[in-house]
């Protein structure tokens, strides 16, 4: 069926791919987040997968001047051997209007060889509704979205607890030009090149939103290992930009543990920050213990 004016519209099927999820695949993510676990000589990481939403960009809107991954969800249902054969699949579920954007969110699934669903992620991507003329927004010149942004009011989320008991703690993430490279490259993009970060209207490069998030996720793996792998969940916000040559720490925090079919559930309020505290990501997780 088609329809005249914007095509980007709810319920449109992007398709997907077929691939094979082998040993390169898992080093490569390894050594791009400097992390691994002993459980991936067996499984994947849950998130090998991370960018499967962009593996195209036909679902982008037509103005990407200044556009931002704004929110994330994953729901992970079950550990996936590395080797495995796997499909995926691509739609629109939503769009909505909210401060001067448009978000456009993809639901991407990966989907096991016999049809299971392994796990799906929900990916908010913001758009400006029109290019500003001056390019100027948030204190930056010619930068949509400039690096004093973080310090004005309303850009602190403060975590209850996040300095008391029951706190989870990641390495601290020194993210470099090479490790930008690594985890967004190869080509160049706002994620990996000062040039093409400046014609969006950055100051710097951007370092991919996923990037963070998978350092949330291999602390939970840490803690977790298969009750994370099998049986997570997050929902996560983007709130701030994270900028090529800053550190960050992911964190969480203990709220309760529920029983669920013989074990528990583990409820946590996650968050990433930069060593100033300014927090880039925050949201919960769960998993199972």
């Amino acid at each position: 069926m088609n329809f005249n004016g914007e095509p980007v519209s709810v319920g449109r099927d992007f398709g997907g791919r077929s691939l094979t999820l082998d040993r390169g695949l898992v080093e490569r993510y390894t050594q791009a987040v400097a992390e691994s676990h002993p459980l991936y000589g067996e499984f994947c990481p849950a998130l090998l997968l991370h960018s499967e939403c962009y593996e195209n960009l036909n679902w982008y809107l037509e103005n990407v001047f200044g556009n931002l991954h704004a929110r994330q969800e994953w729901e992970l249902f079950d550990a996936v051997p590395v080797g495995a054969r796997v499909s995926t699949r691509g739609f629109i579920r939503e769009r909505y209007h909210k401060r001067g954007r448009d978000y456009v969110v993809k639901e991407t699934w990966v989907l096991a060889d016999d049809g299971r669903l392994l796990n799906r992620g929900i990916t908010h991507q913001s758009f400006l509704v029109k290019q500003p003329d001056s390019k100027r927004i948030d204190g930056d010149t010619k930068s949509v979205v400039g690096k004093e942004r973080e310090k004005l009011p309303g850009r602190n989320f403060d975590i209850d607890g996040e300095n008391g008991a029951n706190i989870l703690e990641g390495d601290e993430k020194h993210v470099d030009e090479a490790m930008c490279m690594a985890f967004s490259g190869p080509g160049e993009n706002y994620h990996t090149s000062r040039e093409a970060a400046r014609a969006l209207g950055f100051p710097d490069i951007v370092v991919q939103g996923m990037m963070p998030i998978c350092f949330l996720s291999e602390l939970l793996t840490r803690e977790f290992g298969l009750g994370w792998l099998a049986g997570g969940k997050t929902d996560l916000r983007l709130v701030n930009v994270l900028w090529c040559g800053e550190s960050v720490r992911a964190r969480a925090r203990v709220l309760e543990e529920t029983p669920e079919a013989g074990r528990s559930r583990v409820a946590l309020d996650v968050w990433v920050e930069k060593a100033d505290g300014t927090k880039i990501i925050v949201g919960n997780a769960g998993a199972l213990r």
